[in-house]
């Protein structure tokens, strides 16, 4: 690991060589990342569990939020920062109903002052019964350089029951929560008028239509009230319910950049979120348009997933990634892809990171950094019983560094046979 780049309370991951890097210090940002109700021993933590009286006292959700909150406090006093200097919030559930219990806690933890998030729906994390992951992203504060939550009004409803900010400055970096095609006025829904089709079956696209509202609706007022523009964002993530969405939310999507940003595609469950008639989310980091730091598109050695995506953007001391697929030559790496005659020979999901490693690599050289500065590593993956495998490629990859991972389990991947996505971040000093 680079002397850059800091890992904080690393724990070993058990039956494994590896170590998780609960979190990361990189300069003035902090990243925390497999957030969950563990206490790195027991899977969840036996007071979240309950096993022999699950029903008393709060909810099991609530009892998670509790101890994930208790790990990212730990983590946030390690890089020197607290839960005010908190950036960007991502979370998955397995279920709808852990989301309430969750938030309450969250608007507790904040006092109410809750930074830009995410919440989707998702099938599977690492421990038995386990119903929340989140990763968050923190500012460690100096001068000039602090969290400020933004206020104006977006242009929809933010519920009260999540509470967030309709921005966030630090600096230069705009972070903007994550935007769906909800209606903005709730008797108009579930989703706006603007992104409905009209009567009829084929008068529209379903997921055009809601990839144009979020766009146009929503995420361009927010940036243009935060001081940034579209052509301003570094980073994406676009959550999708139906993989057959990926190609006309495409079009939409490249056809309002000169210059995309680093873009990940990543598959929710069905529903995946807050209403289950929705088809997409879109959460954005930006630069200020009138700001110093520099957004510089990076190119890899090999062609991005998606034509028409830029294999990684540099912003300052940032460098974000697009997603990454185990691919060569336009398909899935061979060694990738069993040999139907002798099945059992050869481990298909270390192919396909060591060829994301290898694509990554280039990428990180050509922007000046190295993968020792990774500070948040994502995996999708279509079986979490791949993971110990991918645990041994990033330990000889990293030289045994601890690593700040968050691993879920997804209905599907863009490519056929696949079975990992990785979504990477990169300290770039």
């Amino acid at each position: 690991m680079s002397d850059t780049v800091q890992p904080l309370l690393p724990v070993a991951i058990p039956y494994s060589r590896a170590r998780f890097a609960r979190g990361m210090r990189a300069g003035r940002w902090l990243f925390a990342s497999g957030l969950s109700g563990t206490d790195f021993v027991n899977g969840l933590a036996p007071d979240v569990a309950q096993a022999a009286h699950p029903l008393d006292g709060p909810p099991q959700a609530k009892r998670e939020a509790q101890r994930l909150y208790a790990n990212l406090a730990a983590v946030l006093e390690a890089g020197g920062a607290a839960f005010a200097d908190v950036c960007r919030l991502d979370q998955y559930y397995t279920t709808p109903a852990a989301v309430p219990p969750y938030h309450e806690t969250r608007s507790a933890v904040f006092a109410g002052r809750i930074p830009p998030s995410t919440s989707i729906l998702q099938q599977r994390f690492l421990y038995a019964g386990q119903q929340i992951e989140a990763l968050a992203v923190a500012a460690v504060p100096g001068s000039g350089f602090r969290a400020t939550h933004m206020d104006f009004p977006p242009g929809y409803a933010i519920a009260s029951s999540s509470g967030y900010s309709p921005a966030l400055a630090c600096g230069d970096f705009r972070f903007i929560p994550g935007v769906t095609a909800e209606a903005r006025v709730a008797a108009e829904g579930p989703v706006d008028p603007e992104a409905r089709r009209a009567y009829g079956l084929w008068k529209g696209t379903p997921v055009k239509l809601e990839a144009e509202f979020v766009i146009e609706r929503k995420l361009k007022p927010s940036l243009a009230a935060a001081g940034a523009t579209l052509d301003s964002v570094v980073k994406a993530q676009v959550y999708l319910r139906d993989p057959d969405d990926v190609p006309a939310f495409n079009e939409v999507w490249l056809g309002h950049f000169a210059a995309p940003p680093a873009t990940t595609i990543i598959s929710t469950s069905t529903p995946g979120f807050t209403l289950a008639e929705l088809r997409i989310e879109i959460n954005t980091i930006a630069l200020a348009r009138d700001g110093a730091t520099q957004r510089q598109s990076v190119a890899g050695d090999a062609a991005p997933l998606f034509t028409g995506h830029v294999a990684a953007v540099r912003a300052g001391d940032l460098l974000f990634l697009s997603g990454l697929m185990g691919l060569e030559h336009g398909g899935l790496a061979a060694a990738a892809r069993p040999d139907p005659r002798q099945p059992f020979f050869g481990i298909p999901v270390k192919a396909e990171l060591a060829a994301i490693l290898k694509q990554a690599e280039a990428v990180c050289r050509n922007a000046g950094t190295s993968l020792a500065h990774a500070v948040r590593i994502q995996q999708f993956h279509t079986d979490l019983a791949d993971l110990p495998a991918t645990l041994e490629v990033w330990h000889e990859a990293l030289a045994g560094a601890p690593l700040p991972l968050s691993a879920v389990e997804v209905a599907w991947l863009p490519v056929p046979g696949a079975r990992l996505l990785v979504d990477l971040w990169v300290h770039a000093p």
